[in-house]
């Protein structure tokens, strides 16, 4: 089952984030926890690991895009499965 990596509430008052760089490209495989993309925020820069083990299918925001909290940033499927 496909997982949805989802930009997190990283503060309080933040509402959105910009995707500095992503770690994996489409088609990489990813481990639970394992750095997949770093965010920068008006109030800090971090990495946001991965929710789930598997290979990331799609990446829905690109570099630079700005997304709000709780947005779709990427669809990660199990091995070999479509999203």
């Amino acid at each position: 089952m496909p997982v949805s990596v989802t930009l997190p509430a990283l503060g309080e008052s933040v509402t959105e984030g910009t995707v500095t760089r992503w770690l994996k490209a489409v088609g990489d495989r990813v481990e639970v926890d394992e750095p997949l993309l770093e965010v920068s925020t008006d109030k800090v820069d971090t990495e946001i690991p991965s929710p789930g083990a598997g290979v990331v299918a799609q990446i829905l925001v690109a570099e630079d895009e700005t997304a709000e909290v709780g947005a779709v940033l990427a669809i990660i499927s199990e091995d070999g499965a479509a999203p």
